[in-house]
């Protein structure tokens, strides 16, 4: 799958996960899309290439109906003639510049190509830090402000477009903008670093072109460093371009001899042709190889885009195309479901996963048998696997939660876990007490949280379908969608 091809896929699962009611997209069209997918790409087809080929039959289906289609694409386009732009302005910048300094003398301790060198190895010392952070903390893999600047300005992206009729333009801006990170990172590391060898290639080329035309004189001055400090510092800045070059470093006595104080310094041009090398070998070499590195990325994952297939809404279509059910094991505990609750269960289910799901329920657990009950034999061969609680009951973390461990254990690899907290009975009893009933449904989140299992809380009895296939697919989308 290809950028074009997830960016598509994208937007239409932005459409899909609104109620197909409410959309220009009906269940028609899905049905449609899936069919003439299955058809082209074969039942055998890998699921990117089937998603792919869907998610393309539905844009030109959809942007046929809706303006708003090819605007949102549109606007997530990356545009690679303004990273071009961005580096001859660069250039020009570089060139522009002053990078000598005024009166045609030049203060070996303090001209702006010292500041360039300077700030370039700040900027590689950033990107180690970032690196080594990032390998622990999601947070430190994030644009930082001028990349995220450049990122809206590249994409032509300043603001979520506005919402029309049930469009999620600023759901799919989010979802893309999580998906796409990776590469857009890669793509503006690549501008950022070609855009700062640019500029030292024009401050260079500024510096020689001047140098042709005025004669420019060297030294230095200081108010806290004598010839001894001034000769250890620039031995430790200069040292690799007079070895590589030839010229030679004064010795201390030279270095008294070009103090602005004591004469008039000498010929910069040796010590500019140092600047230079330096400049090349500290700033143009690295930005050279880390934007060719980020090329490198740039075009492997605009060829194959790491989308993530494995949520519940990749897992249902790709369950379509294979034509396999999913299995889906409910295991109560210490609840006894009523039989218009189990129906709501097996349509709430079949909503979400299609309707060759297969829902069963396990009998149920006793409180207090916890610790003795068998996972594994519960879970059976089921690709899902469910917890059921009641909200009428007050959760214990060494009941309630023990089951839930149990569970998780049970679900292993193998199979995805969730639970789900049935309301019915607890709304029946306290008829219109909100409050009590967002007080319950809190402690039960507390448990959950606590062992960051997904949940979902329902009235089984009477489910609002359309609130309650949203918090399902929530769940399991955040419980790593379905290992069908």
């Amino acid at each position: 799958m290809n950028e074009t091809d997830a960016r598509n896929s994208v937007l239409v699962r932005a459409y899909e996960q609104q109620p197909a009611s409410a959309s220009s997209w009906t269940e028609t069209d899905r049905a449609w899309a899936t069919q003439s997918a299955a058809e082209v790409e074969g039942e055998q087809a890998a699921p990117a290439a089937f998603i792919a080929r869907r998610s393309a039959l539905a844009i030109e289906r959809l942007g046929s109906r809706d303006k708003h289609v090819h605007r949102l694409l549109h606007a997530v386009t990356w545009r690679p003639w303004l990273g071009w732009a961005i580096a001859i302005l660069a250039l020009g910048a570089g060139f522009a510049a002053d990078a000598i300094g005024a009166g045609r003398r030049v203060n070996l301790l303090a001209p702006p190509l010292l500041a360039l060198l300077a700030w370039n190895l700040f900027v590689y010392l950033l990107i180690l830090v970032r690196g080594l952070w990032g390998a622990f903390d999601q947070r430190a893999r994030s644009l930082g402000p001028l990349a995220r600047a450049l990122s809206r300005i590249t994409h032509a992206v300043s603001k979520p477009p506005r919402r029309h009729g049930t469009v999620p333009a600023a759901a799919f801006l989010q979802d893309w903008a999580q998906a796409s990170r990776t590469l857009t990172a890669a793509r503006i590391g690549r501008v950022l670093h070609v855009a700062a060898a640019a500029f030292a290639l024009g401050a260079l080329g500024g510096l020689y072109l001047r140098g042709l035309a005025f004669e420019y004189r060297a030294g230095w001055e200081s108010t806290f460093l004598d010839a001894n400090a001034v000769q250890w510092l620039l031995g430790i800045v200069l040292w690799p371009a007079s070895a590589l070059t030839g010229i030679a470093l004064p010795d201390n006595a030279g270095y008294e001899a070009l103090r602005f104080s004591a004469g008039a310094g000498a010929i910069a041009a040796p010590w500019l042709h140092l600047y230079a090398v330096t400049v090349a070998m500290v700033v143009l070499a690295p930005r050279l190889l880390l934007a060719l590195g980020d090329r490198w990325l740039e075009a492997r994952q605009s060829a194959r885009f790491p989308l993530r297939l494995d949520d519940a809404y990749f897992q249902r279509l790709t369950r379509v195309l294979r034509r396999t059910p999913a299995i889906v094991r409910a295991v109560p505990y210490s609840y006894q479901l009523s039989p218009q609750a189990t129906l709501g269960l097996n349509t709430l289910f079949t909503q979400v996963l299609g309707p060759r799901t297969s829902v069963s329920v396990a009998p149920n657990v006793t409180f207090g048998e916890e610790d003795t009950v068998d996972g594994r034999a519960l879970a059976g061969d089921s690709t899902l696997l469910i917890g059921l609680f009641a909200l009428t009951a007050t959760p214990e973390h060494e009941n309630h939660g023990v089951f839930v461990d149990k569970l998780a254990v049970a679900a292993g690899r193998d199979r995805q876990l969730a639970v789900l907290v049935d309301e019915s009975g607890f709304r029946r009893q306290f008829v219109g007490d909100g409050a009590r009933l967002s007080e319950r449904r809190a402690l039960w989140q507390k448990l959950f949280d606590a062992r960051r299992c997904a949940a979902v809380f329902v009235d089984l009895e009477q489910p609002d379908l359309t609130a309650a296939e949203a918090a399902l697919q929530s769940a399991l989308d955040a419980a790593g969608g379905g290992r069908a």
